[in-house]
């Protein structure tokens, strides 16, 4: 008797433990775990094409983390989609003339923003707009630009 339920109490334990790592998981790919609100200052930017960009995707400079996208808007007058991130308070010192690029985290990884920093000495603020911007690159496209070259020859 004492054996089966000490095997009943390890198997419940072990689901648990796996229903955690689960909810884990789910809060890692989402990532809502990396939620950190709305204290930082808002910064927008334009793209002709942001691939399988999301709300929440990370903004990051020089590999490290500064914000989240928090809105992407489309701008039918301009035929561009608007990307609005959340920088936090602590890196408020980018110059004006920051580039933002659609970046891929590996082959086929996330996608999220990569700020450049330029060489103004003006900083962008709460509302600026990022001018230099670079569109992700898409990998269908490129195949088929390769295979159209390749057909050319």
């Amino acid at each position: 008797m004492g054996t089966t339920r000490t095997i009943e109490i390890a198997v419940g334990l072990f689901v648990a433990a796996g229903l955690a790592a689960l909810f884990m998981l789910a809060m890692k790919v989402s990532n809502l775990a990396n939620y950190t609100g709305d204290d930082g200052y808002t910064i927008t930017a334009r793209f002709d094409n942001i691939g399988g960009l999301k709300v929440r995707s990370p903004v990051s400079a020089s590999g490290v983390r500064v914000g989240q996208v928090v809105d992407i808007e489309y701008d039918s007058e301009g035929y561009e989609a608007r990307v609005i991130m959340s920088i936090d308070p602590e890196y408020d010192k980018f110059p004006v003339d920051t580039g933002a690029s659609v970046l891929t985290s590996g082959l086929l990884g996330e996608q999220f923003i990569g700020l450049q920093p330029g060489a103004e000495e003006e900083f962008l603020k709460s509302g600026s707009e990022i001018e230099l911007t670079q569109s992700a690159l898409v990998l269908e496209q490129i195949i088929g630009q390769f295979l159209y070259s390749m057909a050319e020859e």
